[in-house]
């Protein structure tokens, strides 16, 4: 299967920014898609901003302008710049990862739909 291991996150103050990374490792045979979706406590998981192969972004207007997100396909990596972070942005960060992999017992790739272990975001105000 795909493997996700998230990085970044942490405390920071209203205004500030934050970088968060996400790599994908396993026996990928293709990435589809790539994004980052947030779930503030006793909230409904959230899209925040999505990526596709060809660096296509698509992001909902409440991060639009704020969040940037990237996708280095060598390395398998997507990446969340934000910026002017605001208390509301404070949330679990999880990415997530869509594409195909290599299963031995297959005759072709098998799709994968994999997420992250969440990463914690505070923002003070």
């Amino acid at each position: 299967q795909v493997h996700l291991v998230e990085s970044g996150g942490g405390l920071v103050q209203a205004g500030g920014s934050l970088s968060l990374s996400c790599t994908a490792s396993g026996n990928i045979f293709t990435i589809v898609a790539m994004g980052w979706y947030r779930q503030a406590p006793g909230e409904q998981r959230d899209l925040v901003a999505t990526t596709n192969a060809g660096h296509a972004t698509n992001y909902p207007d409440s991060v639009k302008g704020q969040f940037t997100i990237s996708r280095d396909n060598a390395k398998n990596t997507v990446y969340l710049q934000m910026n002017s972070l605001k208390s509301e942005d404070t949330a679990v960060y999880f990415c997530n990862v869509r594409g195909y992999y290599h299963d031995s017992s297959k005759p072709v790739p098998v799709v994968f739909d994999s997420w992250g272990q969440g990463t914690q975001v505070t923002v003070s105000s």
